[in-house]
């Protein structure tokens, strides 16, 4: 090998080994006369980050000095990588936009969730529409997720200037958010993340009406906001009543036309407290509406597997029933012992038993009068939801919540009792 060829793959060797290193380190010492690329930038966020993540209380602040040190659009634009980075990987991870935005307010506060929407948004916008899940599209709108910013430049500036913020504070609040999402776990993936979606084949599947759905949402939307209990349950059980005739007859055409059962997963996200009973009440409704749950308590939101169909029906049941038993609760807690936590819990764990009581009643009754036709639609599908069941959560463990106070739960059984299910006219029977 002649000395100018050593020599040559010398140098390389030397600057492949600068480079991993920089990259490798992490006390934010870069050589000061020559600035770090916009991806070394990036990688010291995401390492800061973690080191922050695991317990290093100094990571934090060490990386926003060495950061403020640096030329602004080289780091803005090493932020804006570390940010998309951090959202692909938990779209890998099985998570959704309204998954990452409701979590994420929920530890951190609303900033942040404008800080991840906006990430959200940029990601999605290099995306071709064809490619992205039309769940996925629903779920930017329920976010508001939208390129307000200008296109081409850094989106962290345009984000400071918007709210005033200082330089220092956005890049803690960006390290922090990070940091938080780093330590959240892997969920199954129920929709394909932006980029792999395709065009499903054109299907006779009978879905939702969109105009039946758009009806029951106003009912619902209008007993949420009214004052009067009687006026919300009379509103709740005319959605609930139109939802179920609508599921009626499109499982009739199914039968008819004899179409493939499809099966899918939702997740309902719940408020606390007491959120181990509220997700009791979803269970308990998802299986009286041909659908499985599975609860995950410590972040908050029952996954529920069924016919889609099926799944807004017990979103909408989980809805109305969850407004009446909290109304309910509320009126039991002008007594002393109601404002007891054990009474509430006791209460709410009692309503959703006898809930389901009732809704397992009106469902085999349903079951004996109805039209044979619809038996093997329902058989499929409920071979479909079981096989997605056991594709998405292989290993599960059965769940169970104490009710310890008497009152509570003779009072909750009591206002389950009163809840209007508006079942009676139509509820398709289980398989």
């Amino acid at each position: 090998m002649g000395t100018r060829n050593r020599e040559r793959r010398a140098a390389k060797k030397k600057a492949r080994d600068r480079r991993t290193t920089r990259e490798q380190r992490s006390d934010f010492s870069f050589d000061p006369f020559e600035p770090p690329p916009a991806e070394i930038v990036g990688n010291a966020v995401l390492d800061a980050a973690h080191r922050h993540a695991v317990g290093d209380t100094e990571a934090l602040a060490e990386c926003v000095k060495w950061l403020r040190g640096q030329a602004v659009r080289l780091v803005d634009t090493g932020v804006d990588m570390a940010l998309r980075h951090t959202v692909d990987h938990m779209w890998r991870f099985g998570w959704l936009p309204y998954d990452l935005v409701r979590h994420l307010v929920k530890l951190l506060g609303e900033p942040a969730g404008e800080l991840i929407t906006d990430v959200i948004a940029a990601d999605a916008a290099q995306y071709a529409e064809a490619t992205v899940h039309e769940r996925w599209r629903e779920q930017l709108r329920q976010i508001d997720a939208a390129v307000w910013w200008k296109p081409g430049e850094p989106y962290l500036g345009q984000w400071i200037e918007r709210r005033e913020a200082t330089r220092a504070d956005a890049l803690t609040l960006v390290l922090t958010t990070i940091a938080t999402i780093m330590m959240w776990p892997e969920l199954p993936v129920i929709v394909p993340p932006p980029g792999t979606a395709r065009t499903a084949a054109a299907t006779a599947r009978h879905s939702v009406d969109p105009k039946i759905l758009a009806r029951v949402r106003g009912l619902l939307a209008k007993a949420e906001s009214t004052e009067f209990a009687e006026e919300a349950e009379a509103l709740s059980a005319k959605a609930q009543e139109l939802m179920n005739r609508h599921a009626v007859e499109r499982a009739m055409l199914d039968a008819d036309e004899h179409v493939a059962q499809v099966a899918t997963a939702r997740r309902i996200w719940l408020d606390s407290p007491y959120l181990g009973a509220k997700a009791h009440l979803v269970a308990v409704v998802a299986d009286a509406n041909r659908c499985r749950a599975v609860i995950h308590e410590k972040i908050g939101f029952v996954a529920v597997m069924g016919d889609e169909m099926d799944l807004e029906i017990t979103e909408l049941l989980v809805t109305s029933l969850l407004l009446q038993a909290t109304r309910a609760l509320v009126t039991a807690g002008r007594s002393g012992q109601a404002r007891i936590r054990s009474y509430r819990q006791s209460f709410l764990m009692a309503y959703a038993d006898r809930i389901g009581e009732r809704l397992t009643a009106v469902t085999e009754s349903a079951l004996s009068e109805s039209d044979d036709r619809l038996l093997p639609v329902l058989a499929d599908r409920s071979k479909v939801v079981d096989e997605l069941f056991a594709a998405l959560y292989p290993a599960t463990r059965q769940k169970s919540y104490s009710a310890s106070n008497a009152a509570g739960w003779g009072a909750g059984r009591a206002a389950a009792d009163r809840a209007d299910l508006g079942l009676d006219r139509g509820v398709l029977p289980p398989s």
